[in-house]
């Protein structure tokens, strides 16, 4: 029969439901689901329908429970089918949810079963149906009890079934979301969330990418019943992945020359995107989870490789947005970045922890990583790389030193954490200068700020930045040059380095901004009248970078005219004649400015006169007007006329003010900036034919007429300071040089300044000789009144009358390179007569190669040097090498035997010298130029014609190492007479220099460190500083290869068996490891080997502070078992150490060491001793188990350490600090020494922090020993009661000696020494 749909609505409307239950019961199933069917389909009454249904098919029958089952069966399969609009299916699944609680045990059972095998099938469809799955599941959770199997279940348990089975079973991977969407409305116990949560992480890996952002949002909305950990971890693995992988693809491409893509990488990165705002959003309405986040990447920091990552990064530099939590994070991107860049320091500086541990993950990678991937719309990122960014530099950037002094690092050498801290800092913030267009104002702006405002404090890291801005984007620049304009206002109140360094840094910008470079100007000529003599300075510095930047039309691009600007930089050459020319007029405007500083303080005119010779380098056309300025104001203080001595005026150089006398001139200055002008202009002159370089015929005689002038002017200088004698100045050695009356004052500035104008001439006359022999003895006469002189200076120094600090030479480095190539290697056979002369004068050579040596400090110490080509890096560095290679050339070469015989007393020797500057040359290339040292030995060979060219750094390396070797075995195997302690130690400096770039593992540095060995065994001298530098040179080399226990046991035996037993009765046998310890040298050594010990304690806390973290983190993913062998490695080496320290340390405390320094140290280390094997038992107890290694360390404490310490404290305290060596002590001796004592053990804290330190330690053991079952106090001694002790013996002692007192009593006094050294004896025995 057919159904009709009005007749059951119908029905349905009357009270009673007999009939409508007669009328379902005679329509079969296949009836009434087509009914459905087709009236769903239609869209119309299917809610009567349904209602109706359910009215006539009441759940107390079992005819209509069966009914209801199949409504409920079909309309599932009907709403998956998609065939229904979406309004209507919606109506459907509201209408079953209400009926479905009335539903029996038995039939939901089976309804979820349906689910279950619907979704394995994966014929989910579009998921509609599941919106009703909840309903299901949780009525289910209500029944009491179902049958499963043979037995029952309760409701709650069968739910729990259904989602295990559901969780275990195969997903269709399109049907995830949809299902992580429906568990959100399902009541579920943290263990069935657990199963959820890891089986939808685990389907990460099948999706395609484009739908896991949906799924991050549902699982994120998921979370707020918990799991929150589990999800963002999972979220965090499943990019961290993508990227390695994406890694691995790209570099396999790259090996193989073809794109190699799973996925694209910008489709990956607005992925990453996408779900970071979800993520942020996420937190922004639930704080948890941001605090949850947080606290799961905090403790994975011991251990960062797990969660930290590119993603993770973005992820929290996005939630840094977040006012709650910016400080959190900020805090802890600080601290991992510390922590990073620490721990990579701590595994360089030891060869044994590479060994054990690898490298760490570099976490300033992952960072520059994320500012390159937010390149792909992650504008939610940006802005907390740009705060992170000024937060390091800030944090971490250069910090003011005494007096508000600092030796800057170059940015690109720098090596702390620190230093590197904030290099990243300015990486991150020049990288997303360069990427990201709306950031960069603020950058800039910030920039800006901090250079005008942080005027207390070192800015060349940001100097550094904005140098680096300008080259990658000057057009922008010129879009924000207002705020450049508003910095410029602020220069005259600038420390002067920060204005050179902001002048050099925007310098490509006033090329091609005519406003920037007028404003500039009207701002450095307001400084030139300011109050203050630092705002003076600024403008001529400002002024004289103009002049070196703004070429004049024709002036010379020789090779020394090296520009500032690079190719990169802006160029302004679209009219580059034009501008050229116009150039001209800006730069002789800028000269006259200059000249009004010829009036001004003498700090001033210095800078002038250093700059002016730059400028002519670089702008030679300005040769003229430079060159006529400086000769007018050269006549003010030369005396023209030819018969009359001295040649130039004093007296205008000094100016006064009331009792004040002060420096108004620098004569010296002046004179070295016109020979140096003048000696350039001359040897420009010489190469104009090469050039081809057409001058105008009035300009050749306008330089003609000033360059005869001062050849004349200094040919008669010279001619009549040979003659002039010191009387002549006033400043013979009557004469009074004390700072502290205005005569005195007078005297050494004349003094001053007539040393600087004999270095001039010198100087000037040895380039201008071309080997004269006549010009030569002339040179010689000039050196002896300058020597002369500086003995007058130097004698009244050291009566203390004078200032001791001697002025800095003003002879230039590249004159000092070419006269030491003169002096010593210069062969020439037509030169050979006049170098004689030269080299007939030991003083002179002596003098040349002290100055270079100052010359090399100077450069180790700022970074460059006085006069001309100072500042220029890379000449400098050449000019470095000629020297290196004569001086090597000098002190290989020279016996110092040959060289001692006209030596005079007290003096250096040149070889000495040459070994001194060796060493400086060494460290200045280690520290300014740590990449060139390869061509620095490279040039060396060159000139030495020996070495292969195709050698490499090791090699160089090794040969060099070897000469020197030869040389310190020289020294070593002579006798004492003829050991030079300086030079030994010298030769031990440059040693250390030298290997500490030999490659670890390479047979050169074993050989090293076996000779090194060799010679602190064999060596016997008693020279302390020898000691000291062979032993530090030994230790800097092991930790190269390995830990240097061992070789501390050693030692600390050689140091026990020279300086005695505390106990006096106890007679020692000698031990010998070390021929270099000694009696005299054995305190000495005693502090290198603690130092050695503190070190190797460091490394030992480092590695359990590792393991502990790493703990902590397995023990938050319940994977404390992870690599076993692993962690057996580690702490078998870490419990080796302590080990072996253990014994060294025995042997030291046995030892009578002197009272102060070295017992001091040896409690402190002590005391770290046992906090570190507190520490070890700590991590220990975590772990519940005592493994045998430890068992005998902690045996080997209670019976070599422990019971020792105490001795030793006792020993210390009793002040018997004699060494058992010195048995004869006067009693004045005695008592002061121990009121020393006893002021220092009042002043102390290292015994009772060691004495506690022990007592942690035995707490912490009972500790142990009660969680593991395994008894470790049996290994300890009770410890010595510290408030009451008594001393039987010493009590025995000073009762006899009261005795023998009080039966001597006589009117004669006894010498205290006499009664009392009998007495010192019987105790002995």
């Amino acid at each position: 029969m057919d159904v009709d749909i009005e007749k059951i609505t119908s029905l349905s409307e009357r009270d009673s439901t007999h009939e409508l239950q007669k009328y379902l019961s005679s329509v079969t199933a296949e009836q009434l689901t087509t009914l459905i069917t087709n009236t769903a389909l239609k869209g119309k009454d299917i809610g009567a329908l349904i209602k109706a249904t359910f009215k006539g098919s009441p759940p107390s029958v079992a005819d209509g429970v069966s009914r209801r089952a199949l409504l409920y069966q079909h309309c599932i399969s009907l709403c998956d089918s998609g065939d229904l609009q979406t309004e209507v299916a919606s109506d459907i699944m509201g209408l079953l949810m209400l009926e479905t609680h009335s539903l029996p045990g038995p039939s939901l059972a089976q309804l979820a079963s349906l689910y279950v095998d619907s979704i394995k099938a994966g014929m989910m469809g579009n998921g509609k149906s599941l919106e009703l799955f909840p309903t299901i599941l949780t009525a289910l959770a209500g029944t009491e009890a179902l049958a499963y199997g043979k037995g029952e279940l309760s409701g709650e348990e069968y739910k729990k079934q259904l989602i295990n089975t559901l969780c275990s079973s195969r997903w269709d991977p399109q049907c995830v979301i949809h299902l992580t969407t429906m568990f959100r409305d399902v009541p579920l116990s943290p263990e069935e969330l657990q199963f959820v949560v890891e089986k939808v992480l685990r389907m990460f890996q099948k999706m395609e990418l484009q739908e896991i952002p949906p799924l991050i949002y549902q699982l994120l909305l998921l979370s707020s019943k918990g799991c929150k950990k589990q999800i963002l971890e999972g979220i965090v693995q499943y990019f961290k992945h993508q990227d390695e992988q994406q890694k691995s693809e790209q570099m396999e491409g790259e090996n193989l020359d073809v794109e190699v893509q799973s996925i694209p990488q910008d489709q990956l990165r607005h992925v990453e995107g996408t779900a970071i705002l979800h993520i942020v959003f996420a937190v922004r309405l639930d704080y948890e989870l941001g605090k949850e986040f947080l606290k799961t990447i905090k403790a994975a920091l011991g251990e960062p490789s797990r969660v930290l990552c590119s993603f993770s990064i973005a992820l929290l530099l996005s939630l840094s947005r977040i006012q709650r939590l910016e400080e959190q994070v900020f805090d802890f991107l600080k601290g991992a970045i510390t922590k990073c860049f620490k721990d990579e320091q701590v595994q360089q500086g030891s060869k044994f922890l590479q060994d054990l541990v690898a490298p760490p993950c570099s976490v300033s990678s992952m960072i520059l990583e994320t500012v390159k991937n937010s390149v792909f719309g992650w504008d939610h990122v940006t802005q907390g790389l740009v705060q992170l960014g000024f937060i390091l530099m800030d944090s971490f950037g250069p910090k003011p030193g005494p007096f508000g002094k600092t030796t800057e690092v170059p940015n690109s050498l720098a090596r702390s954490p620190t230093q590197l801290a904030c290099q990243l800092g300015g990486q991150v913030l020049l990288e997303g200068f360069k990427m990201h267009e709306q950031i960069r104002g603020e950058i800039l702006e910030q920039v800006l700020n901090r250079l005008v405002t942080k005027t207390a404090s070192p800015v060349t890291h940001f100097i550094d930045l904005l140098s680096s801005m300008v080259t990658s984007a000057p057009m922008i620049l010129l879009e924000s040059s207002s705020k450049v304009l508003e910095t410029f206002d602020q220069l005259s109140y600038l420390p002067l380095s920060t204005v050179e360094g902001l002048l050099k840094a925007v310098q490509p910008l006033l090329k091609v901004s005519m406003a920037l470079k007028d404003s500039l100007i009207i701002v450095l000529r307001k400084a030139m009248f300011s109050s203050q003599l630092d705002g003076r300075k600024s403008a001529v510095m400002g002024f004289l970078l103009l002049l070196k930047n703004f070429r004049v039309l024709g002036s010379i691009a020789s090779s020394q005219a090296s520009q500032a600007i690079t190719s990169s930089q802006v160029q302004a050459d679209v009219h580059s004649r034009y501008n050229a020319a116009a150039n001209e007029a800006f730069c002789l405007e800028i000269l006259s400015s200059l000249r009004r500083c010829l009036s001004q303080q003498a700090d001033v005119r210095i800078m002038l006169y250093e700059g002016f010779h730059d400028v002519l380098r670089r702008n030679s056309q300005l040769a003229s007007s430079i060159m006529q300025t400086l000769l007018s104001h050269l006549r003010r203080y030369y005396e023209p006329e030819q018969d009359l001595l001295p040649p130039m005026k004093l007296e205008p150089c000094i100016s006064a003010q009331g009792d004040q006398v002060f420096l108004q001139e620098p004569l010296a200055h002046l004179l070295s900036c016109t020979v140096h002008c003048l000696l350039w202009h001359q040897g420009l002159q010489a190469r104009k034919p090469l050039i081809e370089d057409e001058e105008e015929d009035d300009d050749d005689d306008d330089e003609g007429g000033f360059q005869a002038e001062l050849q004349t002017m200094l040919e008669s200088m010279t001619r009549r300071m040979v003659k002039s004698e010191l009387e002549d100045f006033e400043l013979d050695k009557s004469a009074e040089f004390s700072m502290a009356s205005s005569v005195g004052v007078r005297n050494s500035i004349f003094a001053t300044l007539l040393m600087g104008l004999y270095e001039v001439l010198i100087e000037y006359n040895f380039t201008t000789a071309n080997y004269n022999k006549n010009c030569f003895e002339e040179l010689l006469q000039l050196f002896s009144r300058y020597q002369k002189l500086c003995e007058i200076v130097k004698e009244k120094a050291g009566k203390g009358r004078a200032s001791s600090k001697a002025p800095r030479s003003l002879l230039s480095l590249g004159f000092i390179s070419s006269l030491l190539y003169a002096l010593f290697r210069d062969s020439t056979q037509s030169r050979e007569e006049s170098l004689s002369v030269l080299r007939g004068s030991a003083d002179f050579m002596r003098h040349a190669v002290g100055v270079a040596v100052n010359k090399i400090q100077q450069l180790e110490e700022t970074g460059h040097t006085d006069g001309p080509d100072g500042h220029h890096a890379d000449k400098t560095f050449h000019h470095l090498c000629d020297i290196t290679s004569v001086l090597m050339w000098r002190y290989t070469n020279v016996p110092p035997a040959v060289e001692d015989a006209g030596k005079k007393a007290g003096s250096r020797s040149v070889s000495v010298l040459c070994l001194e500057g060796l060493l400086r040359v060494f460290t200045t290339v280690q520290q300014r130029h740590p990449a060139r040292l390869a061509e620095l030995l490279g040039t060396i060979d060159a000139l030495e014609e020996e070495g292969e060219p195709g050698e490499g750094l090791t090699e160089k390396l090794s040969f060099y190492l070897r000469q020197f070797q030869r040389s310190l075995l020289t020294q070593l195997s002579g006798g004492e007479e003829d050991f030079s302690s300086r030079e030994a130690q010298l030769l031990v400096g440059v040693l250390a220099a030298l290997a500490s770039r030999l490659e670890p593992g390479s047979p050169q540095l074993d050989q090293m460190i076996t000779w090194t060995l060799k010679i602190c065994k064999e060596t016997s001298f008693e020279d302390v500083a020898l000691t000291k530098g062979l032993l530090s040179l030994l230790f800097s080399l092991l930790a190269l290869q390995r830990s240097p226990v061992a070789e501390l046991w050693e030692l600390c035996q050689d140091i026990h068996s020279q300086l005695g037993d505390i106990d006096q009765d106890v007679e020692l046998e000698k031990q010998s490891h070390f021929n270099i310890v000694c009696m005299k040298t054995a305190a000495p050594t005693t502090l290198l080997v603690l130092a050695q010990v503190g070190r190797l304690l460091d490394e030992v806390d480092w590695l359990i502070a590792l393991k502990k973290s790493q703990a902590a983190v397995d023990k938050s993913n319940a994977d404390l078992s992870q690599a076993p062998g692993q962690q057996d490695r580690v702490l078998k080496a870490v419990t080796l150490q302590l080990g072996t320290m253990l014994t060294a340390l025995h042997e030291l405390l046995q030892t009578a060491l002197p009272p102060g320094v070295c017992s001091d140290t040896l409690l402190r280390d002590l005391s770290r001793t046992y906090g570190l094997l507190t520490a070890l038992l700590k991590y220990y107890i975590q772990l519940c188990q005592v493994p045998s290694r430890l068992e005998k360390l902690v045996k080997l404490s209670g019976s070599h350490l422990t019971p020792q310490c105490y001795s030793f404290i006792t020993y210390v305290q009793s002040g018997e600090g004699n060494g058992g060596g010195e048995k004869k002590k006067k009693k004045k001796e005695e008592d002061a020494m121990m009121a020393a004592s006893v002021k220092v053990l009042r002043q102390t804290k290292a015994i009772p922090n060691l004495i506690f330190s022990i007592e942690q330690y035995e707490k912490f053991l009972i500790l142990l020993s009660k969680k593991s079952k395994v008894n470790l106090m049996q290994y300890m001694k009770l410890s010595t009661s510290r408030d009451f002790r008594i001393n039987a013996a010493a009590l025995d002692t000073m009762l006899q000696e009261q005795q023998e007192a009080d039966s001597q009593q006589t009117p004669v006094t006894q010498s205290p020494e006499v009664s009392q050294q009998p007495r010192k004896k019987k105790r002995k025995v």
